[in-house]
């Protein structure tokens, strides 16, 4: 008799439809009703950009009010995005599939790599948002740089143009 493994599927999500349609694709296609797989929601905070009057570009030092807002407001965001991927969850979490949420800082290239090997995740799911060659090349591609270096698969789900 074969023994039940614990898959630990790790689903980036962000405020893009397209992480959404990775998590409803996932959920529809690679988690298993009254398995022992664990859905983890992963959402990244991007860093704040920090300019200081030392920068030689007369950047701008933030008072202690403004960081606060740009936290409160980031802070808002990570909720916000939670909360709808924890709704399209419900049903997975009746059928027993367990949830979790983690909400990492820092550039997203290398916090969902980084997770991904901290949590030990048997399966990294991602959304593509189908940039072109040019606009990948301008604005990088986090799937494509997480297919390259994250240590577990990368599954790349990508929504269908309609």
């Amino acid at each position: 008799m074969s023994e039940k493994k614990e898959r630990r599927i790790l689903v980036a999500v962000d405020e893009g439809e397209e992480s959404m349609h990775a998590l409803s694709w996932c959920l529809n296609n690679l988690v298993h009703p009254n398995s022992d797989d664990t859905l983890i929601l992963l959402y990244c905070k991007a860093p704040r950009p920090v300019y200081t009057a030392l920068d030689g570009a007369g950047g701008y030092l933030f008072s202690a009010d403004v960081s606060a807002a740009m936290e409160r407001y980031s802070d808002q965001v990570a909720d916000s995005v939670m909360e709808k991927a924890k709704k399209l969850c419900a049903n997975a979490q009746q059928q027993q599939v367990k949830v979790e949420t983690r909400v990492e800082n820092g550039d997203a290239r290398d916090a969902i790599c980084e997770a991904a090997e901290k949590l030990g995740a048997d399966v990294l799911v991602m959304g593509s948002h189908g940039y072109g060659v040019i606009k990948r090349a301008f604005l990088g591609s986090v799937s494509n740089h997480c297919a390259q270096k994250a240590k577990c698969p990368v599954l790349i789900v990508k929504k269908p143009k309609s």
